[in-house]
């Protein structure tokens, strides 16, 4: 039994990590590298967080498609173009990067930090 207990635990450690970890393709900036480039137009701004915590604050420019409906609301983003994804931590937009990266994505950008980090 106590095998069995450390072989769950290990994988599920494994699976923790493996999810926090950055992917590669996947560009990481701070939210100051952020305002530098928040006025361009040529980019896909997305907010994954749910529509009450977007609708509480949020970043002008950016569209809100909750992490929940990204992978069935993908058509509405350009392929060709890039991508910056936010949330309020930067974890839901690290699992949103690893989606979009996975339905052919070349150009993604993950804020690090999220609006929490954002002044």
């Amino acid at each position: 039994m106590t095998i069995v207990f450390y072989l769950v635990v290990a994988v599920f450690m494994f699976i923790a990590i493996k999810n926090m970890l950055p992917v590669t393709g996947i560009r990481h900036v701070t939210a100051d590298e952020l305002k530098k480039e928040i006025r361009r137009k040529d980019i896909q701004w997305v907010d994954v967080r749910t529509p009450g915590e977007f609708k509480a604050r949020h970043i002008n420019g950016f569209q809100n498609i909750p992490l929940q409906q990204l992978s069935a609301r993908v058509n509405e983003l350009d392929l060709e173009r890039e991508v910056v994804v936010m949330c309020q931590s930067g974890m839901r937009s690290q699992k949103a990067a690893r989606l979009l990266k996975k339905k052919g994505f070349k150009k993604i950008t993950n804020v690090v930090g999220g609006l929490a980090v954002w002044k």
